[in-house]
């Protein structure tokens, strides 16, 4: 369950990154948008965890930790969910809803405040 909280928390912020790097109306185009960047979100401890969305269903993503995970995606109304499917598959889906503001924060599964963004392209915060 620890890998994915990384992947839950950048879900968290994803629709409203979109809408900031200028992405027309609607949730697949929100999350079209996302394809070929990366989302980040930012700990209170400095520590990031990215997702990246790929066409057709797919995503990877590095936790916190550094941990990395896979899974799938799918936009249900106005909600995008994930199901994680290595390094375990996980027995439910995480959905969140698609916020449209530009402003984009967001509470971790452990409660913690977070910062969510999009960077253009492949962005790796680690060294």
């Amino acid at each position: 369950m620890n890998r994915l909280v990384g992947v839950i928390v950048a879900i968290a912020g994803l629709g409203a990154g979109c809408a900031a790097i200028g992405a027309p109306s609607g949730p697949n185009s929100l999350v079209a948008a996302a394809f070929g960047n990366t989302v980040v979100s930012t700990y209170p401890d400095g520590r990031t965890a990215e997702l990246w969305l790929h066409p057709g269903g797919r995503y990877d993503a590095k936790g916190r930790r550094g941990d990395p995970s896979s899974g799938r995606w799918r936009i249900k109304g106005q909600k995008i969910c994930l199901s994680q499917s290595r390094p375990f598959p996980s027995p439910f889906s995480y959905c969140t809803a698609l916020p449209r503001s530009g402003q984009w924060s967001a509470r971790a599964v452990t409660g913690e405040a977070i910062r969510v963004r999009i960077v253009k392209g492949r962005y790796s915060g680690r060294a």
